[in-house]
C-alpha cells in the first residue's frame, strides 16, 4: 500500500519519469527476450518462439575450441589497458588544466585535447594506416631517414595492444579530463585557501586535496569501465585492424570474434551464445568490484 501512496502523492514527478521508463523498457529490457536465441537453433522462418530449442549445445562451439580461452584474455588484457592508462592520463590532464590560469590559455587548450574524440574511428584507421604503412608511412619514412630499416607493423602481432592503447589515449582523455576537470572546479576554494596559509606547495594541495576530494568520480568511472570490461570495442578494434589475422594473436576480442562468427558461419544462435557469455561476464565483474569499493567506502559504490 506504501507502494501506491507514493505514487499518488508524488504522480506529476512520475510523469515526468514516464518517458524515460517507457524509453528503458522498449529498448534495454524488451531486447532482453533475444537472448534466448542462444539456446534454441534458431531459423528467421520459425521465428524466436518456433525455433527449436538446444539448451547448451550452441556454447560448445565456442567453448570447445581454444578461441574462447585467447579473446577473453585479450578482451581483458586491452581493455584495462585503456581502463588504466585512459583514465590515468585523463586525470594527469585535468590536473594541468585546472592548474593555468589564463582563461583564454585554459579554453584553448579544453578544446584542442577534446576535439579527437568526435573523431570517427573510420577516419582514425585512416590517420593511423598513413603513419604505419610500410611502403610511405611517416614512421618508416622517419626510420629511413636515420638509416634503419622499414618495419611492417602490420605484421607484428606484439607491439599492436601498445598503438591500440595510445590511439585510444588520444581520442578518449581529453573526454574523461573534462569530467574530473569539472569534479574538481566543484572543490570549494577555501580549503587551497587554507592549504596556502598554512605554506603548502601546489603538489601538496594536489596530493592532499584535489585527489581525495574527487576519488569517488574516480572509483566510479573505474567501476563503470570495468563493467564493461569483457566488451571490445568493436569500431576501435575492427576499423584498424579489419580482417588482419596476422594481428589476431593479440587483438582478436569477444565482439570482433562474434562478428566474424556470424558473418563466416551465419548462424546467429552460435553468435548469440557468445554475446551471451560476454553479458554474464560482465554482469559479474560489475558486481563483484563494486562489493570490494563499498568494502573500502561505501559512498563510492555504484549500488
Amino acid at each position: 500500500m506504501s507502494f501506491f501512496r507514493e505514487i499518488r502523492q508524488n504522480k506529476y514527478l512520475y510523469a515526468l519519469a514516464l518517458p524515460g521508463l517507457i524509453f528503458l523498457i522498449v529498448f534495454a529490457y524488451l531486447p532482453l527476450t533475444g537472448h534466448l536465441i542462444a539456446f534454441k537453433k534458431y531459423r528467421l522462418a520459425d521465428g524466436l518462439w518456433g525455433s527449436q530449442f538446444v539448451g547448451l549445445d550452441n556454447f560448445k562451439f565456442f567453448f570447445m575450441s581454444s578461441d574462447w580461452y585467447k579473446v577473453t584474455l585479450n578482451t581483458i588484457f586491452l581493455n584495462g589497458l585503456f581502463l588504466v592508462f585512459g583514465l590515468g592520463i585523463a586525470l594527469v590532464l585535468a590536473l594541468f588544466l585546472n592548474e593555468i590560469r589564463h582563461l583564454l590559455y585554459k579554453k584553448l587548450a579544453q578544446s584542442f585535447i577534446f576535439i579527437p574524440y568526435f573523431i570517427s574511428w573510420l577516419v582514425v584507421s585512416m590517420m593511423t594506416f598513413a603513419f604505419l604503412n610500410t611502403t610511405d608511412g611517416v614512421v618508416n619514412r622517419t626510420l629511413e631517414t636515420y638509416g634503419l630499416s622499414p618495419v611492417n607493423w602490420y605484421l607484428k602481432p606484439v607491439v599492436w595492444p601498445g598503438i591500440l592503447t595510445l590511439i585510444y589515449v588520444w581520442k578518449f582523455a581529453g573526454y574523461y579530463s573534462i569530467i574530473f576537470l569539472a569534479a574538481i572546479t566543484g572543490i570549494s576554494g577555501e580549503y587551497y585557501e587554507s592549504a596556502r596559509i598554512d605554506g603548502a606547495t601546489r603538489l601538496q594541495q594536489i596530493y592532499h586535496i584535489t585527489l581525495p576530494l574527487i576519488r569517488n568520480v574516480v572509483v566510479v568511472l573505474g567501476l563503470l569501465g570495468v563493467g564493461r570490461i569483457f566488451y571490445g570495442d568493436f569500431g576501435m578494434i575492427y576499423g584498424i585492424i579489419g580482417d588482419n589475422s596476422a594481428l589476431y594473436s593479440t587483438t582478436d576480442v569477444i565482439d570482433t570474434y562474434t562478428y566474424r562468427a556470424l558473418r563466416v558461419l551465419s548462424d546467429f544462435s552460435k553468435s548469440s551464445a557468445v554475446v551471451l557469455y560476454q553479458s554474464v561476464m560482465g554482469l559479474i565483474t560489475i558486481v563483484i568490484f563494486n562489493q570490494i569499493a563499498k568494502k573500502i567506502d561505501k559512498d563510492s559504490s555504484l549500488f
